[in-house]
């Protein structure tokens, strides 16, 4: 019995990782994931301890799914998960120096594209910018796995719920994270050493533990841009008309006469009214009447302050009124030099360290992103070609720059190429 239970759960994770090899059970035990998947978001009540949970407001969660705020997100976290990326090995390690590199490098590759049975590399790191962009608060649980193919699996954790441990030592083996419920105690929380939790932390400050997300920077700008709005849609969809009639020296009799033959024979019909009166009746407006009444302006505003929050420029939000075919180029740079590099770099930098580093213990390899550098293809392509006839790289490192393995060929036809390439 206990045979055919063991050989069903073999099963089982042959089809959860979609993978034919054999894979330890004790292995697989040792990666369990610690942190729950879903954890409630209810009012938090606060202990006294050394566990600190960050003060963010509830509303940042439903503040990121109105329009405004959830294009910001979506124009850096899906140019992010979109970008093309490679395992190398890092800068002052040498290749030929190191032992069973082409392994190792196929199995942080299957690590990054398969992290759990559920997630791709690309569920798993918008859940996590998501999360950073929101509360500044992006978490990935790490757990070794012990196999040599597999070294570690990942899983994305509510950043809400973690807790810092204010007063950790440094130490390995000392818990530094905590996952806790919100009025949950102490003792009860899931402890997470600093190899078992990675949590990243945009703009850090040294008075707090904690990051400031984008949208924590625009917390009341996007709470007077929703009440502004709300305001402008009543108006607008508001069908009374914002005047009135007057007329002077009228007897109650024929106001109510008046107002039966508007309602009888004028309204909705058409027709141009004709009013025999002794006095010209006059026309009280209570608004302007335009488009001013619905504060256009101010929430154009609101939102260019919304775009300065996330380090986007507003053509990104679709304001467009001072946009030319001139500067429309330059915008797109500055957003991606200015909120989506500085992102990538920042997740390439945790996943190189904190995943390699002290999850694995493969400390000579690194994670980037082959998109950073140059953005235009035809740019990147010149200054490769450039540096090549300079001398200056050789062409396993362009390829290597681009994603591609090392030619398979012995030094000198690499260097008649390069020599080649040179004349030309």
């Amino acid at each position: 019995m206990r045979v055919r239970v063991g050989e069903q759960l073999r099963e089982i994770w042959r089809q959860a990782t979609g993978g034919s090899r054999r894979v330890d059970l004790a292995a697989v035990a040792e990666a369990e994931r610690r942190t729950l998947a879903l954890p409630s978001i209810l009012s938090p009540v606060q202990f006294p301890g050394r566990l600190l949970p960050k003060p963010t407001p509830v509303n940042l969660r439903r503040f990121a799914e109105t329009p405004v705020v959830r294009r910001a997100i979506n124009v850096i976290k899906d140019r992010i998960a979109a970008m093309d990326w490679q395992v190398r090995v890092r800068r002052g390690f040498r290749q030929q120096d190191l032992a069973f590199t082409e392994r190792k490098l196929r199995a942080l590759r299957l690590m990054l594209e398969e992290p759990n049975a559920v997630d791709s590399f690309r569920t798993l790191i918008e859940q996590v910018i998501e999360d950073a962009l929101t509360g500044g608060y992006g978490a990935i649980e790490m757990e070794p796995t012990g196999d040599p193919d597999r070294p570690a699996m990942m899983w994305a954790v509510d950043g809400a719920s973690i807790r810092i441990n204010a007063r950790w030592d440094g130490e390995p083996e000392t818990p530094r994270y905590a996952q806790a419920l919100p009025g949950q105690l102490e003792s009860a929380a899931v402890d997470l050493r600093d190899d078992q939790l990675m949590y990243i932390r945009m703009n850090p400050r040294s008075f707090t533990p904690f990051g400031l997300g984008p949208l924590e920077v625009a917390f009341e700008t996007v709470n007077q841009f929703l009440s502004a709005h709300r305001y402008a849609g009543k108006l607008a969809a508001n069908s009374v008309a914002q005047y009135a009639l007057w007329l002077n020296e009228a007897t109650p009799a024929q106001h109510d006469r008046l107002i039966r033959w508007w309602q009888d024979e004028i309204e909705g019909t058409g027709r141009v009214p004709l009013i025999s009166t002794e006095q010209k009746p006059e026309v009280l407006r209570f608004a302007q009447g335009t488009d001013a009444d619905m504060r256009l302006a101010w929430q154009e505003f609101l939102i260019r302050m919304v775009a300065n929050a996330f380090g986007l420029p507003p053509l990104m939000l679709g304001l467009e009124s001072d946009v030319n075919q001139s500067t429309a180029a330059e915008m797109t740079d500055e957003a991606f030099r200015g909120a989506i590099s500085p992102l990538a770099m920042l997740l390439a930098g945790h996943l190189t360290r904190d995943l390699f580093g002290k999850c694995v213990g493969w400390r000579e390899f690194e994670f980037v992103f082959n998109d950073l550098n140059a953005r235009d293809e035809e740019t990147e392509l010149a200054v490769q070609v450039q540096l090549l006839q300079a001398g200056v790289l050789t062409v396993n490192e362009v390829r290597a720059m681009r994603g591609l393995g090392p030619l398979e060929q012995d030094g000198t036809a690499q260097l008649a190429g390069e020599a080649a390439i040179t004349r030309d």
